[in-house]
Order: structure tokens, then sequence, then C-alpha cells
């Protein structure tokens, strides 16, 4: 593998920026200076004026491999994500076969250790009747089980309480959960289903995907974790009423319930129906302007602990149909940092705090293995920005499969100029270099 020197950069990492130039070889970070030679180097990367932070590691995307590459694969959406500075993801199971037992799971892996320019984990699905299944896993080795309270793409909610309730009692690892209330949904679906048939405007979805839907579910499955002792990490909020229900009280160490925000409940509110369509819509919905402020609100005071995309590409076809046809969910993960880094751009968070929620944090919550930090010997995933480079968006620069996204017709302010992935220059000014692929994402727990 090349050896790497990165030089005059302002490395972002651990609260502070500092100018610097980092040295990568053997896949690691072998030192972090001031004035490193660049003799003997192969590849020498000038920083100046340029930002260098940690790659991000994004918690929940789903990449539709196996079984629903029409729409999306591991290959096309890992690329997508590294040219946005993604360079470890992990990956949800409600693929066709379901990753509902340890072989299928395995299958996933193989394929990425084929085709994924980025460092990948998947999660194991949860279901009614795998907890024997389940207690197989080895956490060192799986990101985490992902149970869906709600219905999603794929179908695989857990709605036998005693089955989710063995779950959340015998799992040691960490649970991550999808939480909806499957009953309370359905029944507004059908109220508004009587008023205009399947064609219901998508503006009503936060209203059949409620606030009280969402609530419902994420303060079940919290008392639910807090009588067993569970791990629970509750994926993606979208209203400011669950955020009652976590503490920014005590190092994120310490948590044994933490939270997810995603981009999309962070940028849209349904006021953007009107535009946007069927291209925001998202499970849970994106809800209105309070929710989204106040989300953004709780990311800056640690009441969520990470930020994801929750990439989940469909067609153009899928979304052109009506709203009760139209499947949940978008293409994300190639624009998450940039859209972070506008919000910087306009005063409303520091660049110290995207490091912390997209790489740091992540790191911490799940226990990954010396990556999520720049830090001497750990695994050199980097991300080279530059703050001032604005570019539109559009069908031409869009890299994921589906070929779409709700960011289309949008200047960023910033670009991503190269990624390091696991000390292979993966990314460079527009150029894939794809003769070295990502590595399993292993985790520092104990069985």
């Amino acid at each position: 593998m090349k050896s790497i020197l990165i030089t005059n950069a302002n490395i972002v990492n651990e609260g502070r920026i500092s100018l610097g130039d980092v040295l990568v070889k053997d896949g690691k970070i072998a030192k972090i200076g001031t004035d490193l030679s660049a003799e003997a180097v192969e590849i020498h990367i000038n920083g100046q004026g340029k930002y260098l932070l940690p790659g991000l590691i994004d918690d929940q995307v789903h990449f539709r491999e196996p079984g629903l590459t029409h729409k999306a694969e591991i290959y096309t959406e890992a690329k997508a994500g590294v040219a946005g500075g993604t360079t470890s993801y992990m990956e949800m199971p409600n693929t066709i076969p379901q990753a509902v037992t340890i072989p299928l799971l395995e299958e996933k892996y193989a394929r990425a250790k084929e085709v994924s320019l980025a460092n990948y984990s998947f999660f194991f699905g949860g279901t009614n009747d795998n907890l024997d299944e389940i207690l197989k896993l080895d956490l060192r080795n799986v990101c985490g089980l992902k149970v869906f309270q709600g219905s999603s793409t794929g179908n695989m909610v857990v709605d036998n309480i005693e089955s989710l309730e063995g779950i959340f009692k015998n799992y040691k690892g960490l649970l991550a959960i999808h939480s909806e209330n499957d009953h309370i949904i359905k029944a507004n679906l059908e109220e508004f289903k009587a008023i205009y048939g399947e064609d219901i405007p998508v503006k009503f979805h936060p209203k059949i995907r409620s606030e009280e839907a969402c609530y419902n579910a994420s303060s079940r499955a919290v008392a639910m974790a807090k009588k067993y002792g569970t791990r629970l990490h509750i994926l993606h909020i979208s209203t400011a009423k669950e955020l009652e229900l976590f503490d920014n009280s005590i190092p994120l160490e310490q948590k044994k319930i933490t939270s997810e925000a995603c981009i999309h409940h962070m940028w849209f509110a349904e006021e953007d129906y009107e535009t946007k369509g069927n291209y925001i819509k998202w499970n849970p919905a994106v809800k209105t302007s309070n929710d989204r402020d106040q989300i953004f609100q709780a990311v800056l005071d640690d009441r969520i602990d990470v930020i994801a995309t929750d990439h989940a590409p469909h067609t153009l076809e899928e979304k052109a149909q009506t709203y009760t046809k139209a499947p949940s969910g978008g293409p994300l993960n190639q624009h998450s940092l940039v859209a972070m880094l506008d919000f910087y751009h306009q005063g409303k968070i520091s660049l110290e705090k995207i490091v912390q929620k997209m790489s740091h944090s992540v790191a911490t919550l799940f226990q990954i293995e010396e990556r999520g930090f720049i830090r001497e010997g750990y695994f050199a995933d980097l991300v080279l920005v530059d703050l001032n480079s604005p570019w539109t968006v559009s069908k031409e620069n869009i890299l994921s499969k589906c070929g779409w996204s709700p960011f289309e017709g949008h200047t960023f302010r910033s670009k991503v100029t190269h990624t390091i992935v696991s000390g292979h220059l993966a990314y460079e000014e527009g150029t894939f270099h794809e003769e070295k692929k990502g590595d399993r994402i292993t985790f520092l727990r104990n069985n």
C-alpha cells in the first residue's frame, strides 16, 4: 500500500482545529505533526487551505443488495459515500432475502469484501421468531441487531410483544430500533384513504406516520430497555416530543440509551412536500419546522448522539407513483457532509461538532476498533474538504445508482476533494482508485 503524506491541513479532531501534517503508512496513521518530510513518500497531498477530518461513519444505510439491485447495490452506493467523505458504513438487513440468519448475513459481508470501496459492517435483522439465531452473533464482528417496530421497506416488523421482550431481555449487543407504532399508522392511513382513496397528497405523510406513532413506539422501547438493561439505539428521531426520552447529563460512553438524527430531518420540513413531493417521503416522516429545529438543537446539546443518512434509494419510476404505492426513502450519503458544512457556513454548527457527531461519537457509541479519530496507530480513514468550492447537484454528478437526489439544483458551498479509506487513497478530485477495497469493521466488545 502506498504511503501518503498530507501537509499543511487544518486538522479537525477531538474538539480542536490545528494546522499540521498527517503521515499514512501500511493503512494506518503513522505520525501527526508539523514539517513532516515528504521524502520517500509515494503520495503527497498539499492540504493548504483545506480541512482534514476523520472519515464519516454512517450508522444507517440501505444499499439494497441482494435482491433489490435495480435501485442500488453495494458497489455503487459505497462509491457515492466515499465521494461524499464516508469511509465506513453500517448497512441494514431489509434486503431480499432478509439478513435474518448468520449464513445470509455472511453472504453480504463476502459481497462487500469483493466490491465495497468503503469499510463496512452489516446489521442482523430481528424477527418474531429468530431469537436463537440472534444469540449466536459474534458481537465483535457485527455492528448490531436491527428491529423494526414499524413496517417500512421489506416489512420486517416485530409485532409480537413476547418476541420483542425476548430480544430486549436476552440480546447483549447493541439493539437499533426503527420506532413507529404500526397500529396507529394503519388507522391514520385508513382515515385518509376514506377521503382521498389511493392518491393521498404526500403532505399528509407526517399526519399518517404521526408524532403519536413515533413517540408511542420510542417511549415503549425506552421503557423496555430500562426494564431489561438493554443497550438501545433509536434511529432517525423525527419529532421534538421524543427528545424528552434522551439524556445529555452523562458521557456517551456511559449511556445505555442513545439516539440518531438523520440529515433529512435536520434539513427539510413539511412545507417542502409542496415542491419535493415523494422525493422527501421517508419513514419516519419529515415533520414540522419546529420538529426539525428541535432535533437540530438536540444534536448540539448531545441529547441526540450521532448524525446519519438513512440512505435508502428507490428508482424515479417508483417515486413517481401515487402516495400509497411510492416507497419511502431516498439517496443521501453522497451529500451528507456537504449538507452539514452548509449548516456550518450558516453559523448553525461548528466543524468540531460535525466531526463529533459524524465520526467520533459513532465510533464511541458502537465501540468501533481504531476508527473515527485522527490518532497515531488508528486506521487512516480521512477526508479532505475545501470549504469554499461551490458546486451544484445535478443528474450528471449524482453517483447513487437511482440517479436522483432531493438536493438536485442545490448549490453546496463546500466540496470533498480527497477520501482515504484504511490508508488507501480511494477518491481524488473526482477520480476513484478502486484497486483496494474497504475493510470489515471490528468492535471492541465481549460476547
